[in-house]
């Protein structure tokens, strides 16, 4: 493991949670199926002038390509929904649950029930187990959704990232993704999608929550084994409530801190017993 790709990966996860954050910006001017198309269109352009249009990546491997896409717009739209309703924290660490799911599905130790067990809890502590708070239902149904096509979004990248030079296969599927959201995104959005401070917070956004950090987790994947990135990946969580905090003053209570802890140590521990040897490598 090179300390490139651990600088890699960190960027990534602080990236996003920043444009994230910018994100809920937008929402009062072109809604959030508005703030979507915007982000993933841009994103698009960019990356395709810097890693080509990847139009081989597509006529060789159509599916991949398309699913990837697919799972790019529909993460991005149910975590947008999510933290419309919910505070950022604690919907990314309910939307954690998706890479925590591929990383014991990966593993089928006994001991994996004690992280699931482990993450369960602290997410019956964030939807109010304790002092009987309550969460928009819409707002965790959603967080949920976005954690399934999370998982599905790391297990389809490293296959993107193995069968593509560069970031071709990357600048090709969020250009499909851009070409999904598409309807919505203008259809909510319309002509206020071209005002100009609008479209200089989708640049802003579009680099620091899409092109900037799947770049650089494409990258990563390359150079560190899934384990390793899934590790490191269950930091996220903590960056999204901090930056919550920072950004949007979203206040964190010791309860909702607590269950975010349990969530990062379910998660490190059940990657780490997915990496671990058992008659041979686990590969995810």
């Amino acid at each position: 493991m090179t300390p490139i790709a651990i600088v890699m990966v960190l960027g990534a996860i602080t990236s996003v949670q920043l444009g994230t954050a910018l994100a809920v910006g937008l929402f009062d001017d072109v809604g959030v199926f508005g703030a979507v198309f915007l982000r993933t269109a841009l994103a698009a352009v960019i990356l395709t002038l810097v890693w080509g249009s990847g139009i081989a990546m597509l006529r060789s491997h159509p599916f991949l390509t398309l699913a990837f896409g697919f799972s790019l717009t529909a993460v991005t739209v149910l975590l947008y929904l999510s933290i419309e309703r919910i505070p950022l924290g604690t919907a990314v660490t309910i939307e954690f649950m998706g890479p925590l799911g591929v990383a014991v599905a990966t593993s089928r130790r006994p001991r994996d029930l004690l992280w699931v067990a482990l993450a369960g809890l602290g997410v019956w502590l964030l939807t109010g187990g304790v002092d009987g708070g309550e969460l928009d239902p819409v707002g965790v149904a959603c967080a949920f959704g976005a954690g399934f096509f999370w998982a599905l979004y790391i297990l389809l990248g490293r296959r993107v990232g193995e069968r593509s030079a560069g970031g071709a296969g990357l600048a090709v599927s969020i250009t499909v993704a851009a070409l999904i959201a598409a309807p919505l995104g203008i259809g909510q959005g319309g002509m206020d999608l071209l005002i100009p401070s609008v479209l200089g917070i989708g640049l802003v956004l579009a680099i620091l929550s899409a092109a900037l950090p799947f770049s650089l987790e494409i990258e990563a994947m390359r150079r560190i084994p899934s384990g390793t990135f899934g590790v490191m990946m269950s930091l996220e969580p903590a960056i999204a409530a901090m930056t919550g905090l920072v950004i949007l003053a979203q206040s964190v209570t010791p309860v909702e801190a607590l269950a975010i802890v349990l969530v990062i140590i379910a998660s490190t521990g059940a990657v780490r017993s997915a990496s671990a040897p058992s008659g041979g490598a686990v590969q995810p």
